[in-house]
């Protein structure tokens, strides 16, 4: 894609198999200021029970935003969440040890011809009608430990579980319910048509679960995250890495954070020049943890404005969530705690500091403890302050919330405007919070 070919909106529905890095292909380049919109297949489960992906998600190729250089960030504006599937399964998942290498969302294998990333064809439904093309056998790598379809609603605000007649009904049709988009390699994990559970109502809100910018090596999508990125230490594979230290390269694009949702700003550090955003794993619904490793995997379109923050420097994703989304505590101060606060430090002779604005810094590791000190050093290094000076600022006006169990957090607080416009995104925090 020539440099010179700059779009104020660009449609992108092109994907990968499996991987980010700069050795994918393009999708085009954006201007700073356009608009992208992305029509994306499910994410997670099926990828993973397709053999020729290298990683565990379906994302679009990715997109060169026009100015974009090391060093600077992007603003994902995201404007707007269309789920177009109608029904999905998911669950906990079961390894089948036989069909894999050292990671089975990376190294797939035939478990009877040994053919790697082996091409598949679908029989019939049920967890034995994925087959390798060479040889015929099963050769997907999971299965359902405890596995449940889930039904929406024409409105897309609720969503049922179905028993096990309802959810081969579904099954016969998999591609189709969930609108697996043309260009999509993965077998429709409705194929699987698991009944557990059924009759159970749930509340919808769709985001985004795999979202940001691209990293400067190779490596599965799924794994773009300090927790699922310790699978790649020692592995042996194309894409196995040597220590915890190579993961630094990462841009922790899988974050699965429910408020990655219509109305966020998502700001996501630039470590290729253009960027190479990148979109995909849109998921229905989720309760903070992703506590299955899973959730209600559909397709659907992203729209969402991009903005170039010049030379902010972040290791990893800043977060401004919809004001409705943060922690009672760390919400925008209103014009009458502001007033009493003033008169409380008059009554104590103290300058009190009410230009305060929300962040969430996204921090990632192998543990959830491993994810908070790797969000203190973020927002330490973002906000130049010490780690004791984090810690108390999200103490006492903030918090951490888990996005995903093992290792992905959102390290809350409220941060002193005039530092944020020293870094230059004090604005992105005005507008989104209205102050």
């Amino acid at each position: 894609m020539a440099q010179q070919d700059i779009r104020r909106e660009l449609h992108v529905d092109q994907y990968t198999l499996g991987l980010v890095g700069p050795d994918q292909e393009w999708a085009g380049t954006v201007a700073d200021g356009g608009t992208i919109e992305t029509y994306t297949p499910p994410g997670c489960w099926g990828p993973m029970v397709t053999p020729e992906f290298h990683g565990g998600h379906e994302v679009t190729r990715p997109i060169r935003v026009a100015g974009a250089e090391v060093g600077d960030a992007i603003a994902l504006h995201i404007r707007d969440i269309e789920v177009t599937s109608m029904a999905t399964s998911t669950g906990s998942m079961a390894e089948r040890e036989d069909a894999f290498g050292d990671d089975p969302f990376v190294d797939h294998r035939c478990p009877e011809c040994g053919t790697k990333w082996p091409d598949s064809i679908v029989e019939g439904t049920g967890e034995d009608a994925i087959k390798c093309a060479e040889c015929g056998a099963n050769a997907s790598s999971f299965g359902f430990e405890y596995g449940y379809t889930v039904a929406f609603d024409d409105d897309g605000t609720v969503g049922i579980t179905l028993d096990e007649a309802a959810a081969h009904e579904l099954a016969e049709d998999a591609a189709e319910v969930m609108d697996i988009p043309a260009n999509s390699r993965q077998h429709p994990i409705l194929l699987y048509e698991p009944g557990e559970m059924p009759g159970t109502l749930g509340r919808l809100r769709p985001f985004i679960g795999n979202v940001g910018t691209t990293p400067p090596v190779t490596m599965p999508d799924s794994h773009n995250a300090g927790d699922f990125g310790q699978f790649l230490i020692g592995a042996d594979h194309d894409y196995g890495v040597d220590s915890e230290a190579d993961l630094e390269a990462r841009t922790d694009g899988h974050m699965d954070i429910p408020q990655v949702r219509e109305g966020a700003t998502l700001i996501c550090p630039v470590k290729v020049d253009g960027g190479g955003v990148y979109v995909g794993d849109l998921h229905a619904n989720q309760g903070d943890g992703e506590l299955s490793l899973h959730t209600t995997d559909v397709s659907g379109t992203v729209r969402m404005d991009v903005e170039v923050i010049d030379d902010l420097e972040i290791d990893g994703p800043v977060l401004l969530p919809p004001e409705e989304d943060l922690p009672f505590i760390s919400k925008p101060y209103s014009d009458e705690e502001r007033e009493a606060g003033r008169d409380l430090g008059a009554e104590h002779d103290v300058d009190v500091e009410t230009d305060m604005g929300p962040i969430q810094v996204v921090g990632s590791g192998a543990t959830v403890n491993d994810a908070t000190q790797n969000a203190f050093d973020r927002a330490g290094k973002l906000l130049d302050m010490s780690e004791g000076e984090v810690r108390s600022r999200c103490t006492f006006t903030g918090g951490v919330q888990i996005g995903r169990l093992p290792g992905v957090v959102q390290l809350d607080m409220l941060a002193p405007m005039d530092i944020l416009e020293d870094r230059g995104m004090d604005h992105l925090v005005r507008e989104q919070y209205g102050l």
